[in-house]
């Protein structure tokens, strides 16, 4: 079995920050769900027009400020 410290995934100088983890927690729901991005469009048919990279970003600022909340609560 291997040594816990020589895990791959073992954090290299210690444990991370909260800001750190509600990062990675950004990244992990806005992977897993699509969060922020249009939904997609069916083949031949004119959906939404698709939203700018400025809505794109905020969207995603509003989910690290909503993942900050968690990581501080916990």
């Amino acid at each position: 079995m291997a040594d816990e410290t020589t895990r791959k995934d073992a954090p290299e100088n210690g444990p991370k920050n909260r800001d750190e983890v509600a990062l990675e927690l950004m990244k992990f729901v806005a992977l897993t769900t699509g969060y922020g991005k249009p939904a997609a469009s069916g083949a031949g048919f004119a959906g939404k027009s698709k939203g700018t990279a400025e809505e794109y970003a905020d969207a995603l600022l509003q989910l690290f400020e909503r993942c900050r909340e968690v990581v501080k609560k916990g």
